[in-house]
């Protein structure tokens, strides 16, 4: 305000003395400019006044835009996306729960442990292990694919990346859930012609993707369309890291469509599964063909969960599947074509007794697999078709050892049967004795000690190895690389985190 009132006193001093230099004004003259010049500074100071309350009203109550853009983008990003690692483990677990995700998932919704629109996850499994062979190159622990490609000698060392996954559930609505899951998985990936450091062997797929109607809450029914876990058998494992073999003989994913019903202990499934050769362990079928294009397998799961006592909880289910994998004719080779289906029924049961988990398991074909049978070797011809079958006995006790978290001891046996008694390809027995600990919900170190008596891989088990296309059907070429005077041990460390 001065400034002003400054700047105005010198214009019109200024402008007073170039008129006297033209003319000198007179007394009365003056006095009536200064009126007016003194009119005209009062004007100038009001509208200045004017200017600042103006100034300091704005300052008060004006926010910049970007800034509320900002908060309000910080804020719907933060409600938006989340994670929980607790939830990323169990829905990514490969032991424990292995069919059963969508459970997992409905639960979590309805317990809360899912509040962001997108939860986002992922979990990464590291291995150290030593494996030695009474045979060069039949290596027989399933958890780690047998392949000559990556494993010769009769001693084997590795620390790798068993697996890697990234993960992720979407809230669409109250009642609509999406879900993806991305899998690396080189050490048991299915190009059996590559290394662990080979292009194929190193690639990421789609494990899962799937969209899901239901909500606890509202009803006990639910749906799911897209490619998941078959509901046939338990399939799980006390072990902590090592697959069963019932898992590995049975365990299967496909595209499909999956109704529920769960509520009260009762849990019932049925899945329309897409036909020909699915991923894994459903075969149908489509005029001869592999080739996957009708909904004609399905598969059908039930089982209850109850009390025993006042602590104990038990459960027992069964299972039916129109058309597993074991339909092929010889040559065995994974997803050849059928030319009739193959059906497989399953029975299980757990009991949890305080720290103690029991389970048990068994699997079989309803028909004998054609594929057992060679037809070419006349040495191996007195061993005819038979049912293929698993079955899996296993405990885990939760021991005190003064931590904040009790260390977890495991035993486990199964078998996979595949041949008639005295065939090369007639069975493969896995015994694993297990320990871990874990670190946190989602963190678990652990380690394991594995016996595995036979080596019958799927893929030509009955013979055709060297001659897969029978171009050459001479019996030297059709001898069966199954055997079961292979032995291998392992002993194995890692970790399986979870994000």
């Amino acid at each position: 305000m001065k400034l002003v009132h400054a700047v105005t006193l010198l214009f019109v001093f200024l402008s007073t003395s170039v008129q006297a230099e033209e003319a000198a004004p007179t007394n009365a003259e003056l006095y009536q400019l200064l009126l007016k010049q003194q009119a005209q500074i009062e004007k100038l100071e009001s509208r200045a006044l004017a200017a600042e309350a103006e100034a300091d009203r704005l300052r008060t109550t004006y926010v910049a835009p970007t800034s509320l853009a900002s908060n309000s983008d910080a804020e719907s990003a933060s409600a938006a996306v989340g994670r929980s690692a607790a939830y990323s483990y169990r829905v990514l677990d490969h032991a424990e729960g292995t069919n059963i995700k969508q459970r997992i998932q409905l639960e979590a919704l309805q317990n809360g442990d899912l509040p962001n629109r997108v939860t986002i996850g992922g979990q990464v499994t590291a291995l150290v292990n030593y494996q030695k062979a009474n045979i060069d190159t039949k290596f027989g622990w399933l958890t780690r694919h047998p392949t000559p490609k990556n494993q010769i000698g009769k001693s084997v060392s590795e620390a790798v990346v068993h697996s890697a996954n990234l993960n992720a559930t979407a809230k669409l609505t109250d009642n609509l859930t999406a879900y993806f899951e991305m899998l690396y998985n080189p050490e048991q990936n299915f190009a059996s012609d590559s290394t662990i450091t080979g292009l194929p062997r190193n690639n990421v797929n789609m494990r899962k993707a799937y969209v899901m109607w239901g909500n606890l809450d509202n009803s006990p029914y639910y749906a799911a369309v897209g490619k998941m876990d078959i509901p046939f058998g338990w399939n799980d494992t006390v072990n902590p890291f090592s697959n069963s073999t019932s898992w590995h003989s049975f365990a299967g994913l496909a595209y499909g469509m999956n109704v529920g019903y769960l509520k009260d202990g009762l849990h019932v499934r049925a899945m329309a599964i897409q036909g020909g050769a699915q991923f894994r362990n459903a075969n149908a079928p489509v005029k001869g063909s592999a080739v996957p294009s009708k909904l004609n397998n399905f598969a059908f799961d039930a089982n209850y969960g109850f009390s025993v006592g006042d602590e104990n909880q038990a459960l027992i289910g069964a299972s039916y599947q129109y058309g597993s994998s074991y339909c092929q004719e010889y040559p065995v080779k994974h997803f050849n074509p059928c030319e009739d289906n193959n059906p497989a029924v399953a029975i299980y049961g757990t009991y949890e007794a305080g720290k103690l988990l029991l389970q048990a398991e068994f699997a079989t074909t309803t028909e004998d697999w054609p594929g057992t049978f060679n037809p070419i070797n006349p040495a191996l011809a007195e061993f005819g078709m038979e049912k293929s079958s698993a079955f899996t006995l296993g405990g885990r006790y939760s021991k005190d050892i003064g931590l904040s978290q009790p260390l977890d001891l495991s035993l486990e046996f199964s078998r996979f049967e595949a041949g008639a008694e005295g065939s090369p390809w007639e069975k493969q027995d896995q015994w694993v004795l297990g320990a871990s600990y874990f670190v946190t919900p989602s963190v678990n170190i652990f380690g394991e000690i594995v016996h595995v008596d036979g080596w019958v891989p799927l893929n030509f088990l009955s013979g055709g190895n060297r001659d897969p296309q029978l171009t050459t059907p001479i019996p030297e070429l059709h001898t069966s690389w199954s055997d079961q005077s292979s032995d291998t041990d392992v002993i194995v460390f890692g970790v399986q985190a979870a994000f």
